[in-house]
């Protein structure tokens, strides 16, 4: 199970001052002004800036996330959601760990994703994994209690008061279903969010994300792709393996895998494999390049 938030323990912050800071603007050249939003791209070189600065006025929340990791893409619309329905009484930092390596590694990132807390230029570990929204609402709570017991100013010099919760039942119920590992659950309520708002994107994919972690759930990975090894034309080993395949991270190989299935069929089992790799593009980022090829190898080989 994913570890819940837990009391901010503020006693037990780590200095971040000892993280390595980004060099000083040459003479005569203003520093890069901080981004305004709720929401910012966070990176080594601005980490300074738009965290440890930043922290002394509001809480800043630092989002460890990756394009290739699904539970990431649960977790991120949450926090998102959430830092623009707060107003600015705190900050979302976003940080990929792909192009910020040596920041991951400097705060001992191993998993993702992962949410710390940068308050009062101090770092306070937050939660890992893709938590339930009122479950993050909870930390949230804390974290805007403990800013105010802090004396943080706050946006605009006054305390952080946050509005209410935007609501969108079908969508919170999902997330907590699958943070529960109750995949029905979440595919049901995906179900109930599209019926109301047809096309929804993260609707769309949440259910198909919760759609790959039910049909891997309980399998060995090892097991499916030796499978699937010994019966390169058999639909069903095969789309398994794709599975498998983007759940590792291994997105190029599903993709080939896939691919090659629809030019070696045809009639349903050809239909099958095509909709079975659009199903699982459309749980990764749209703008990945690996997607674009992905879409563009299909096409070829139905064309």
């Amino acid at each position: 199970m994913q570890r819940r938030p837990t009391d901010l323990n503020i006693a037990g912050a780590i200095d971040l001052s000892s993280l390595k800071k980004p060099a000083a603007a040459p003479p005569g050249e203003a520093p890069a002004e901080s981004s305004l939003g709720h929401v910012i791209d966070v990176t080594e070189a601005t980490f300074e800036t738009e965290v440890l600065q930043r922290s002394m006025t509001v809480p800043v929340l630092l989002d460890f996330w990756a394009d290739w990791c699904g539970p990431c893409k649960t977790l991120s619309p949450v926090l998102e959601r959430l830092a623009a329905a707060d107003g600015g009484a705190w900050v979302l930092a976003k940080i990929d760990v792909d192009k910020n390596q040596a920041l991951s590694t400097q705060l001992q990132i191993q998993s993702i994703p992962t949410v710390l807390l940068a308050l009062g230029g101090r770092l306070i570990q937050g939660f890992t994994g893709a938590l339930p929204e009122r479950d993050v609402r909870s930390f949230l709570d804390q974290v805007l209690a403990a800013a105010q017991q802090a004396g943080l100013p706050g946006p605009a010099g006054g305390p952080p008061v946050p509005p209410p919760m935007p609501t969108d039942p079908e969508l919170v119920q999902a997330e907590d279903a699958l943070a529960q590992g109750d995949w029905v659950g979440a595919i049901a309520a995906y179900d109930a969010l599209l019926d109301r708002k047809p096309a929804d994107p993260e609707a769309t994919t949440g259910r198909a994300f919760a759609l790959l972690l039910q049909r891997t759930d309980g399998i060995e990975p090892a097991d499916v792709l030796r499978a699937a090894q010994a019966a390169p034309d058999d639909v069903e080993a095969q789309t398994l393996a794709a599975d498998v395949e983007v759940l590792g991270e291994q997105i190029q190989p599903a993709v080939d895998r896939l691919v090659g299935l629809v030019r070696r069929t045809s009639g349903d089992e050809r239909d099958t494999a095509r909709t079975h790799l659009l199903d699982l593009l459309s749980v990764l980022d749209p703008e990945d390049p690996r997607v674009l090829a992905g879409r563009r190898a299909l096409a070829n080989a139905l064309f």
